[in-house]
């Protein structure tokens, strides 16, 4: 049987959301042309410090900066309610038995996370529930990557046709994302009051004012 429906993954901390999470995500759904776009808030991400701002606050981030986005948006609050440490394994293990086998899951992440993508809990068992989808900057060298990575992305790799049209277990590196934001850098700029218009969607920074966020 073949693919029923195709969704892209976005996971994140999402704190805030900001114009790199959005670009990510319109880059695939250009690319793959999912039928969804779900975002996956973390709930206790292990490896960060602990979230500044409320699951409730990042999840109305979230559909502030998304609402223009040219496929059908879908927050998922699995990770946010889950108990323990949020791994990203676990998500697309129950992800895969609420969804079934028919679907195409594509779980995207930006070039910074691929780097690190071998220190993820049981992270080649990623590939038996998903296909992942990195994007990076234009010049971004596969060499840079650590060799179990590098290995996984080569011998898997696969089009954007192939990613939509089978459930798991390929890759995808897409180098010509001209984008590099991270949420420490906004919330440290916020802190100081200096600008961020350029790194956060006009939504968001609306939000972020009126709810006096990341102040302290």
């Amino acid at each position: 049987m073949g693919v029923t429906r195709s969704i892209a993954l976005l996971g994140g901390s999402f704190d805030p959301v900001h114009n790199g999470h959005v670009a990510l995500g319109n880059y695939f759904v250009t690319l793959l042309a999912p039928d969804e776009l779900r975002l996956l808030p973390a709930g206790n991400p292990w490896q960060k410090p602990p979230l500044k701002a409320s699951a409730q606050q990042r999840i109305a981030m979230l559909r502030l900066a998304f609402e223009r986005t040219a496929v059908t948006v879908v927050i998922d609050e699995q990770e946010i309610h889950r108990n323990d440490a949020s791994y990203t394994i676990d998500t697309l293990r129950a992800m895969r038995s609420q969804l079934g086998p028919e679907v195409s899951l594509a779980f995207l992440i930006g070039g910074d996370q691929l780097l690190q993508l071998h220190t993820w809990k049981d992270w080649q068992a990623l590939f038996d529930h998903a296909h992942i989808c990195a994007a990076s900057r234009p010049g971004f060298d596969v060499a840079v990557l650590p060799p179990e990575v590098a290995r996984e992305f080569s011998r898997r790799g696969a089009t954007a046709e192939q990613i939509r049209t089978t459930p798991h277990g390929l890759a995808l590196l897409g180098t010509n994302l001209a984008i590099d934001i991270s949420a420490t850098q906004i919330r440290a700029a916020l802190q100081h009051d200096e600008p961020v218009t350029t790194l956060v969607p006009g939504g968001v920074l609306d939000y972020i004012q009126q709810h006096h966020l990341y102040k302290s």
